[in-house]
This record gives C-alpha cells, sequence and structure tokens, in this order.
C-alpha cells in the first residue's frame, strides 16, 4: 500500500489559473494540468531562486521530494511551451499558509495582526495613533 502524499505548504497562490497560446481557440487546443504544489515549486526555484534544500523547507517537505516536484512541474511547464497547449492549473496536495504579521500601538499598546503582504499599516486601529510597532510574538 503506497503512503499518502503530505501536504505541501504554499505560500502564494494567485488568482489566475488557466494560461493558453495566443490567437488559438481553447477548444481547438490540447491542455495539460499542473498542480497547485508544481506551480509553486517554479515559484520558488525558478522565480525566487532558492536552493532545492531551502524551497523543500518552506513547502515542509524534503528536497528530494521537492527536487521529484519540480522536475515534474517543468517538463509539463516545457511540453506546453514547446507543443502549443493550454495550462490548467488546479489540484495537488497542498495548505495554503497564511502568514500573520503582528503590530503594537506605542500609545493605547493595542496589539492586532495584519496578512502578509498587504502592507504596513498608516495607524492603530483602536486610537488611530501613528506610532506602531511589529511585534515577533503574542505579549501576555
Amino acid at each position: 500500500m503506497a503512503r499518502p502524499k503530505k501536504n505541501r505548504l504554499i505560500g502564494f497562490n494567485p488568482k489566475i489559473n488557466y494560461f493558453k497560446p495566443r490567437g488559438i481557440p481553447v477548444l481547438d487546443l490540447e491542455e495539460v494540468c499542473l498542480t497547485i504544489d508544481e506551480r509553486e515549486s517554479i515559484r520558488l526555484a525558478d522565480l525566487e531562486g532558492l536552493s532545492h534544500e531551502k524551497a523543500g523547507r518552506q513547502m515542509g517537505i524534503s528536497r528530494a521530494t521537492f527536487g521529484r516536484i519540480v522536475q515534474q512541474a517543468r517538463k509539463i511547464v516545457a511540453d506546453a511551451i514547446i507543443h502549443g497547449k493550454a495550462v490548467r492549473v488546479e489540484g495537488g496536495n497542498y495548505q495554503l499558509k497564511e502568514e500573520l504579521r503582528r503590530f503594537k500601538c506605542e500609545a493605547c499598546l493595542h496589539e492586532w495582526q495584519e496578512p502578509f503582504g498587504t502592507g504596513r499599516p498608516q495607524n492603530c486601529p483602536a486610537c488611530e495613533d501613528i506610532n506602531l510597532y511589529r511585534t515577533t510574538h503574542e505579549h501576555a
């Protein structure tokens, strides 16, 4: 019996999930499927330039497993580009990482969280003061 696949951690999941060659109607195209974890492997290795070791850690998998995933992903993308196929991105074994940043107001000591990627808050949501700082953990 095969071992169940471990969910891969995904740090970025864009809303775009379909790519096709220009000028060819979708009905005339052959389609390949790239899983969400395969797309993440390409992002980490080829766009971010991470080593297989670091990228594997970010996805919660071994270096060897990461290497197999990115190799398969590159093969799928190459097939689509060389043979003029559409790429549909869906499925796979993954779990979206939710990274939250913590902030604290110097004036009223209010603490809150903001999602990663939303930029630095302009002011405290409780008292509107602009003197705030980022914290690394919850305070008692």
